[in-house]
């Protein structure tokens, strides 16, 4: 697979998780957010694992400790989301959480203690800019929602870097389902210990579930540690600014809601940033091809 093959892969990934907004913004005032991570990820899993038995069943010690470990972070972003939407519109936890884009680089520079390539942070800047005029319109104030949505935008910021290093390890595939696995096993004991109810009755309820578990999460986040093994940490942030984009489209779509002249001014700039991030008439770093 080629970095630009990879990037692609990406961003239909971002186009899946943009319809993953309207799905828990129907779920978040009527079902506990333990309980939809338990069941969304939980059925992603046995669905993958049905499909893929043969493949996974030779997944050896090291890739289970990997997948606990991004578990553990899928199930803390989505948590954090769930709780923050709760008190957010489904667009703003969108755009907030979007601000993972802002937090991979940085973290990136901490870790490295380098300074990214000059694409990288015009990028960033006008990615940046995007994202402020599609938040500023909202005129929220940082309630506890919104600070729950920037939390899950950091642990967005640190699954993705801890990703990259572990796809570098062991199979990614094998990755990407088990950690599904491990956040709903997480969930699942937290709503024991909360009592927290795992059986629904709403049909609409379990659409939006099926949605997220389906759509969302066996595809989503499968297809992003396969595809982060070619492409970087910075470029993933990237791509992933676009899933406000493809939220707000869904949102007029199915919603019939408008953005207005600053939100769609805004969504161009975020595109533009990816653009200019991931120049596609320029030579990328290679990365070693492998044949599947």
């Amino acid at each position: 697979m080629t970095p630009k093959q990879a990037n692609l892969l990406m961003a239909s990934v971002s186009l899946v998780w943009g319809t993953s907004y309207i799905f828990m913004k129907l779920l978040a005032d009527s079902v506990s957010p333990i309980t939809v991570v338990a069941l969304r990820f939980g059925i992603a899993f046995l669905v993958m694992f049905v499909l893929f038995s043969k493949k996974l069943m030779s997944v050896n010690v090291k890739t289970l400790t990997y997948s606990a470990i991004v578990g553990a972070l899928l199930c803390g972003i989505f948590i954090a989301l769930m709780y923050g939407m709760k008190t957010t519109t489904a667009s703003s936890a969108g755009f907030l959480t979007s601000t993972t884009v802002i937090l991979v680089p940085i973290l990136q520079i901490l870790i490295t203690r380098k300074l990214p390539r000059k694409e990288i942070l015009y990028g960033l800047t006008t990615v940046a800019i995007g994202l402020s005029l599609l938040t500023i319109k909202e005129d929220f104030t940082f309630a506890s929602g919104s600070i729950l949505c920037l939390a899950a935008a950091f642990l967005y910021a640190v699954h993705i870097i801890v990703t990259n290093y572990f796809v570098q390890d062991v199979d990614a595939f094998q990755l990407g389902i088990f950690q599904l696995g491990f956040a709903s096993l997480y969930a699942a004991i937290g709503s024991f210990i909360f009592k927290a109810p795992i059986l629904l009755s709403d049909t609409k309820a379990w659409l939006a579930i099926l949605g997220l578990a389906i759509i969302c999460s066996a595809y989503g986040f499968v297809m992003q540690p396969i595809a982060q093994k070619y492409t970087t940490p910075e470029s993933t942030g990237f791509l992933f600014s676009l899933e406000p984009v493809f939220s707000a489209i869904f949102a007029f779509i199915v919603l019939n809601e408008n953005m207005g002249g600053q939100g769609y001014l805004g969504a161009s700039l975020i595109l533009a940033g990816v653009i200019i991030a991931n120049p596609p008439f320029k030579k990328q770093i290679k990365l070693k091809e492998i044949k599947e």
